[in-house]
Order: C-alpha cells, then sequence, then structure tokens
C-alpha cells in the first residue's frame, strides 16, 4: 500500500528539523544488584519501544514500523528508531529484566515495567506549545499526557499498593525536551528564543518528576540532552556556521553550547528537588557526556564520517529531507557498527550501547544498591 501524500510530507517536514531476556553481553557493570522488578520509562524517540507506530495513522505508515529499522538486532521493525537495540534495552538487560513493552502493544505483557514513551512528542503540551507559535505535528502525546497514561496503568494494576509495588523499580523522565526545540525551529524561532524556552521545559519535568514519586517512586532517573550539535540532520540542515564554530569532533559548538546549558538548568532543578524529597533517589542521567564517550572509541575511519548518516542519502552527512532511512530507494551503510548516526537523528545500536554502559558506571554507585 502506498503512504499518503499527506502522511510521508509530515515525516518528512518533522524527521528532516529532528533531531524475555535477550542474549546481548553487556560489558559495564551490572545493575542486577539493584533487584529492580520493573522498569518505567517517559519519553520520545530516543527510547519508545513501539508506542508511535501503534497510536496513529502517521506513526503506522512511518519509516519505523518497518525495514531497515530494527534490522541488526530483531531483523524485523519494532518501532525503535535504531537498527537495533536502545539505551533502554541495554539497561533492561543490565537489570536483569526483559525489554519493556510499549503500553500501547494491549497484548504485551506489563509484569516488569513498561515503556509510555512516544516517538515525537514534547515536554510541553500541544497547547502550551500552540500559544507560542509552535506546531507539535507529530503527536498529542506530550509528557503530561504519558504521565496520565502511567497513572491509568498503575490504578489499574495495584490501586492503592502502588508505593510497595514500585519501592524496588526504576523509573526514568525523559530523555524529553529535544523535539520542543526542534519544532521551535522549525516555526523559525531564534537560538535565544530557545533559551528562553528552557525554564519551561525543565518546571514540566520536574513537575512529571513529583508525579511519579507520588505514584511510589523511589529511585528515578532525568535524563539531560545530548550535544545536538553533532547529530547529522543538525549539521546538513542549519545554514554553514562562521569558521571556527566546529570543535575538535567536526560538531557544532554554539548548539552544544546551548546542550550544556539547558542541562546544567536541568541539574539545578534536580537539586532543589532532592531536597523536597530527600527519601527518593533522584539522579541526573548524562546523555551529553555519554555520547562524548563514544568518540573515544574511534568506531569509524574517522570524526566527519562517523557523524554521517548509516541510512540516508544527501549531502555531506548522508542526510536530506528527501532521502531519510526508510525512504524507497534509500541505501544503508554495510556495517552500522563504523557509525555513531543510524538515520541522521537516532543513532546506531553501537552508539547506544557505548552510551548505556558509560551510564550504568555513572548511576550504579549512586543508586545505592547492594553489593
Amino acid at each position: 500500500m502506498a503512504v499518503p501524500q499527506l502522511i510521508l510530507s509530515v515525516l518528512v517536514l518533522i524527521l528532516s528539523s529532528s533531531l524475555f531476556l535477550l542474549p546481548y553481553s553487556c560489558n559495564a557493570q551490572s545493575l542486577k544488584s539493584c533487584n529492580f522488578d520493573g522498569i518505567y520509562l517517559l519519553g520520545d524517540s530516543i527510547s519508545d519501544t513501539g508506542n508511535f507506530i501503534r497510536e496513529s495513522v502517521i506513526g503506522a505508515f512511518s519509516p519505523f514500523a518497518r525495514l531497515p529499522y530494527g534490522e541488526t538486532y530483531f531483523k524485523k521493525a519494532t518501532g525503535r528508531c535504531s537498527n537495533g537495540l536502545l539505551i533502554i534495552d541495554f539497561i533492561a538487560i543490565s537489570a536483569g529484566l526483559p525489554l519493556l513493552n510499549p503500553i500501547k502493544d494491549t497484548s504485551a505483557d506489563f509484569t516488569h515495567g513498561a515503556n509510555f514513551a512516544v516517538a515525537g512528542s514534547t515536554a510541553l503540551s500541544v497547547e502550551a506549545l500552540a500559544s507560542a507559535g509552535i506546531p507539535s505535528p507529530v503527536t498529542r502525546s506530550s509528557l503530561d499526557v504519558q504521565v496520565d497514561w502511567m497513572s491509568t496503568h498503575f490504578n489499574s494494576i495495584c490501586q492503592t499498593d502502588c508505593a510497595n509495588k514500585l519501592r524496588n523499580s526504576l523509573f526514568f523522565v525523559g530523555e524529553i525536551g529535544a523535539n520542543d526545540y526542534n519544532y521551535a525551529l522549525m516555526a523559525a524561532k531564534t537560538i535565544p528564543e530557545l533559551f528562553n524556552m528552557v525554564p519551561n521545559i525543565v518546571e514540566v519535568i520536574i513537575n512529571a518528576v513529583k508525579r511519579v514519586i507520588s505514584f511510589g517512586a523511589t529511585k528515578v532517573i532525568v535524563p539531560g540532552t545530548f550535544p545536538v550539535g553533532c547529530f547529522a540532520a543538525t549539521l546538513s540542515t542549519l545554514p554553514i556556521p562562521i569558521p571556527g564554530a566546529f570543535d575538535q569532533n567536526q560538531c557544532l559548538v554554539p548548539l552544544n553550547q546551548f546542550a550544556t546549558y539547558y542541562n546544567s538548568y536541568l541539574q539545578n532543578s534536580i537539586e532543589e528537588l532532592r531536597k523536597q524529597f530527600p527519601n527518593a533517589i533522584i539522579l541526573y542521567g548524562d546523555y551529553y557526556n555519554a555520547y562524548e564517550e563514544i568518540f573515544k572509541y574511534r568506531i569509524g575511519p574517522d570524526a566527519t564520517s562517523i557523524l554521517k548518516a548509516c541510512c540516508g542519502v544527501g549531502g555531506e552527512y548522508n542526510y536530506s529531507p528527501l532521502g531519510m532511512c526508510g525512504l524507497p530507494g534509500v541505501p544503508v551503510c554495510s556495517d552500522p557498527d563504523q557509525h555513531i548516526s543510524w538515520d541522521g537523528i537516532h543513532l546506531t545500536q553501537k552508539a547506544y550501547k557505548i552510551m548505556a554502559d558509560y551510564l550504568i558506571q555513572d548511576i550504579l554507585p549512586k543508586l545505592q544498591c547492594s553489593a
């Protein structure tokens, strides 16, 4: 069946600006010592394991619903925006738990947690973004909607005894918020206007953490954002910067400075939140430095090559709105492990594995689990 032109057009517009226990070895320290009963996650396409392709026609007809997405590990598309496993998958494996099923899979087993993340989702509500002149054209399932889903889910499985049921579970609130900035750029907002959005976005994330704790969560990870100046989509679509705007990894310095500012603001807010909830362990998930860790592995022949999208065609970084991964005739590289970027927006399984190892080593001592 041909993809309706309207759906394809929306996907091109959005993606061009965006940035069961399984046998996979994990070299990082193991989370098994924490004895987690389950993992619950809110977020966007960095963590979505199949909600977007189930919640709407746009998702069902999206490239994420077909190969080559999922080709490396699952040998089929699962709704994950990569060639294989995601960070959250490696977290689950390290914890000795099954991979998280998407909450929109009504036939799935949620005994050991659930994934509420939706690709294309935002931290701010659709209404809040619209009031600022910013569209949210992919999904209406913003962070507050996902938290409502979580509330409904817990009401159905534990009702008044959720605190007891969830005390040995690990929660992720994010990564989320990147699409708010992506859509703002689509709406011709300036970089200074992006900075002005940070307090509102962080406030929404912190409020979500508070709600999660009210459900009974005692261990919560709140991830920051990536060095977005390293993404092929960003490098391909933004105007050529002035000389000296690239760092040693060939990433755009101004955008990475913005990401650093956002992460710092988020960390300060998390620190304040800890004072309100001294009995909860609330940790910052350092996705920025976890991404930077990838460069140490030199997984490609040179810095420029590894930033190129494995799946995609066009321009210096194998990325263009008309040559995105999953579209007919778009090529896929022979070895995704030689790339950081899978499709210009999301990372390869290899890159996510390196990030997950870094994150596990970073958060494990702070989780205060038994040895």
